[in-house]
């Protein structure tokens, strides 16, 4: 196996997803050049984070992290555009692992009973093929042992693209847009909500609600990257 894997790494090499430069055998994803220059945030080990502060007088969340700061055109965002628009699930897998090792050192992240994704309308699901955070959300599951589900909150409504909508137009766009067909489910539970990048939090916050029916929900974050 390990000589048909080095003859087909030959003719097709691993590449990095930032600089193009072909990975050496102990490297992934990205070159280590670049894994270097990744703007790490540290939240997990901070309280009262950006991403917490993100959330005063919205919800009242439990905890909150994200592995990176996201700049326009830096690696980050290269590598969040591979995973959602070019299926490159390797790099759920590395985000995944990585923030799931700090939230277990940072202790920050206990008693959590399910990882629940922000979900695409069905209809960009089929379209896309995948959501962009599953492969993520999987990875940090194994890691934490923290069951991973899909099937409790539902996103009822599509949207236009959020990117370029000012903060009030986003959080209008994204109001009633999420259901939780069971909300027993996760009354008196404490669930982890995960997304790809947050920026306002405008989409986080309406997932939040969504679960105004689940009595005694604890709600905790974390994403792979925080627009600074």
């Amino acid at each position: 196996m390990n000589f048909f894997k080095n003859v087909f790494d030959i003719f097709f090499p691993e590449i990095c997803l930032s600089c193009n430069a072909i990975l050496a055998a102990n490297e992934q994803v990205l070159c280590i050049n670049c894994r270097h220059d990744l703007p790490l945030t540290n939240f997990s080990f901070e309280p009262n984070n950006l991403v917490e502060k993100s959330f005063y007088g919205k919800y009242p969340i439990q905890n909150g992290t994200a592995l990176f700061y996201f700049y326009k055109q830096g690696t980050v965002q290269k590598l969040i555009h591979n995973l959602k628009y070019k299926n490159q699930q390797q790099v759920g897998a590395f985000v995944g692992d990585w923030l799931g090792e700090e939230m277990l050192k940072s202790k920050r992240f206990q008693n959590i009973d399910y990882i629940i994704p922000v979900p695409l309308h069905k209809n960009k699901l089929i379209k896309r093929g995948y959501n962009q955070v599953t492969t993520f959300g999987k990875s940090l599951s194994k890691k934490l042992s923290i069951p991973f589900n899909e099937e409790i909150l539902i996103r009822v409504s599509s949207t236009k693209t959020q990117t370029k909508k000012v903060r009030l137009d986003r959080w209008k766009n994204v109001q009633e847009l999420f259901y939780v067909p069971e909300p027993n489910k996760t009354s008196n539970k404490h669930i982890l909500l995960i997304d790809d990048v947050i920026t306002t939090g405008a989409t986080l916050e309406a997932c939040c609600n969504a679960f105004k029916n689940s009595t005694g929900i604890k709600i905790s974050i974390a994403c792979m990257a925080y627009t600074k």
